[in-house]
Formats: C-alpha cells, sequence, structure tokens
C-alpha cells in the first residue's frame, strides 16, 4: 500500500506547509498515475510509470508546461515543442533509459488511439528516463509497447504506489534502493488555496540529509570517502503539476525550483546525472484547446509577486517526495546478483532521535 512506509509514518516531518490528504500528487485535482512492473527472473527489474495530468483529450485539451533540465545528462523525449510552444499534449512517461523509444512510441499509439484524434498527424511524446542498470539488465529491453499501455490503462487517482514500482523497480539513490516517491502541499487560502504536487524518479547521488541531519555523513555512506566505490552518478525525473494558473514562463521557475528541493536531501547533480523537471499547470481555465476557434485563447495567470509560495511548496514537496522514495523502497537483489539495500531505518530513526527530528505523538 502507498501509505504503509513514508517518511511522515515514523513521525518525521519536512517544511512549514501542510500536504493534501494523500500527500501525493494525485492530491491535484484530475491527476492520474500509474505503473507497471516488470520483474522476472534474477535480472530483469525494470518498469513503467504514467502520469496523466487530466481525465479529458489531453491532445484536444494541452496544459501549460515548462521542462527545466537541471543537469543534461539524460535521454528526455520531447523538450523541444514544450519549450517552444510552452504546452504538453500527452501524458508523462518515466522508464529506463533505453526503453525511451518504445515508451515514445506507446505515447504516439495511445494518442493516436483517443476518440476525436483521428485526424492527428503529429504527437510531441513526452519521456523521462534514469538508468536503472545496476539491478536490470537494461540491454535486454525487455520493456514493451504493451508495458507502457499497461500503465496508462492502470492510472488513476488515489494513493500512488511507491519505492520499488514503474520506473521505480531498479533504481538506486544515495547508495540505497530508491524508486517512485510522491509529496504534495497545500497553500493556505490566503495565498490562493493551490496545491502543488510532485513525483519523482529517484536514481542519484550525493551526500544524504534528512529533515537537514546528515545521514550520510553520519553513516559514513557518501561517494569519495576514503576507498568507498559508491558513485554519485544517477538521475532523477521530477514531475510537478499544480492546479494554480500559471503559464510556460513562470511554469519553468517552479521547475527551477524542484532542484532547491532536490539540493535539500544531499543531491548534487553531477556530471552524469540527469536531472530534469517536469511541470504543468492543470487550471481548468488555462487549459488551451487543439484547435482554437476563432484563432484567440485567453487565459488569466497569477502575477508574479503571487508565485512565491508555489515556489515553496514546489520545494517542500520534492524534498519529500525523494525522501518518501526511499522509506518506501525495499532491499532488491538483480542482475549479476548486485544487491541493493533499503535504507537502514534502524540506524537512521536512532539518529533521526538523537537530532530532535522525530515528532512526538
Amino acid at each position: 500500500m502507498a501509505t504503509a512506509q513514508r517518511m511522515r509514518t515514523h513521525g518525521i516531518e519536512t517544511g512549514v506547509l501542510l500536504p493534501g490528504p494523500l500527500n501525493a500528487i494525485t492530491d491535484v485535482a484530475g491527476v492520474q498515475v500509474g505503473h507497471s512492473t516488470l520483474i522476472s527472473g534474477d535480472s530483469i527489474r525494470t518498469g513503467v510509470t504514467a502520469i496523466i495530468p487530466h481525465k479529458g483529450n489531453l491532445f484536444q485539451q494541452k496544459v501549460p508546461a515548462a521542462i527545466y533540465i537541471g543537469n543534461g545528462f539524460g535521454k528526455l523525449v520531447g523538450y523541444s515543442q514544450v519549450e517552444e510552444l510552452g504546452n504538453l499534449e500527452t501524458p508523462i512517461i518515466l522508464t529506463n533509459t533505453l526503453s525511451v523509444p518504445v515508451a515514445a512510441n506507446a505515447l504516439i499509439t495511445y494518442t493516436l488511439r483517443q476518440p476525436g484524434n483521428e485526424g492527428v498527424q503529429s504527437v510531441n511524446a513526452v519521456v523521462g528516463e534514469t538508468n536503472d542498470g545496476w539491478l536490470n539488465d537494461i540491454r535486454g529491453r525487455y520493456l514493451t509497447e504493451t508495458h507502457v499501455l499497461e500503465a496508462l490503462q492502470q492510472a488513476k487517482d488515489g494513493p500512488v504506489a511507491e519505492g520499488n514500482v514503474g520506473a521505480g523497480t531498479g533504481t538506486v539513490c544515495f547508495g540505497y534502493k530508491g524508486g517512485i516517491g510522491t509529496s504534495s502541499r497545500v497553500l493556505p487560502a490566503p495565498l490562493g488555496g493551490y496545491t502543488v504536487g510532485v513525483l519523482v524518479q529517484s536514481n542519484f547521488g550525493g551526500v544524504l540529509e534528512i529533515a537537514g541531519v546528515p545521514v550520510g555523513k553520519e553513516l559514513g555512506r557518501y561517494p569519495y570517502r576514503e576507498r568507498l566505490q559508491q558513485q554519485a552518478d544517477g538521475s532523477c525525473m521530477m514531475v510537478v503539476i499544480t492546479d494554480a494558473p500559471l503559464d510556460a514562463r513562470n511554469l519553468k521557475r517552479l521547475a527551477k525550483r524542484a532542484m532547491l528541493g532536490l539540493a535539500k536531501t544531499g543531491g548534487i547533480a553531477s556530471n552524469g546525472s540527469g536531472d530534469y523537471v517536469i511541470a504543468l499547470s492543470v487550471a481548468p481555465e488555462n487549459l488551451i484547446p487543439h484547435t482554437p476557434g476563432d484563432g484567440l485563447y485567453a487565459s488569466q495567470v497569477l502575477h508574479n509577486d503571487a508565485v512565491t509560495p508555489l515556489f515553496l511548496a514546489t520545494i517542500e514537496a520534492t524534498e519529500e517526495a525523494i525522501l518518501n522514495s526511499l522509506f518506501a523502497a525495499q532491499r532488491m537483489q538483480g542482475f549479476q546478483g548486485r544487491t541493493i539495500e533499503a535504507l537502514p531505518l534502524q540506524q537512521v530513526l536512532p539518529l533521526m532521535k538523537r537530532w530532535g527530528r522525530i515528532r512526538q505523538r
């Protein structure tokens, strides 16, 4: 179950804003998430995660969008059209590095099949990835279009499965088992009452911090320490969705703040890390029609001065989503007998208590 093992389950809280009821990206109305997890034999540990921004025909009713490249060692598909036009017209798929082409092809299939898209001849599929080749036989390229379509078909609102599922099945974070994580923040009514939801695929390195506690340093587990061969490289895909009425310009600014959330966990965006943020607004009044009718598109967007609270919400939700991916993940053995341990709670929780970071109930 999605809420079985999360950071807040253990009384650890970060930030000052409150999460939504689910503390998930699906706290943003209309957002759906689905996974397809492929675990087979001793070498296949991979999967697909699909994020659908709203329940309508996304190609016909596009959403304002922006993509920020924190560090570009990655294979994200669909960037240039989002950058140019400022909108998104397909769901977002997350998967492993060598499955990006098949995922893009499946997204095209999905879009062309939707009623109302019979005349569509161009589709900008958006697919993000991280490399799960330490635990998964990535060269085998076992994921198929069917797996991607399965993740899309299973997408739903409500609680989101985290940890060793979907695109997070074979990932590694801070030397521990990473995976899928999610979180949300809701602004107080005087600040607009808007919701920001974040979902991450964590697969990167650095010096782990939890709620300001230098866990990686305390446990002696971080890159380049003496002869420790743990690498800092990897990637993190971050998806930020809000119901606040933002245009592509301010969504790009929002996306940049997600990198600050990554930094608060100790991530360093190393040379070999593909760190990308995809930010969307699903405010109903700002959906962008594929066919504009009289050629005009009217929308209302927040003033720049009203965006700062959303920046804070994005930072906090990204930080907690990454930490949730660690708390939810479980030990995994995979390709070539390699084993990645889960976050050692038997060591972490006493440490958090000693630093006064566990809330008394």
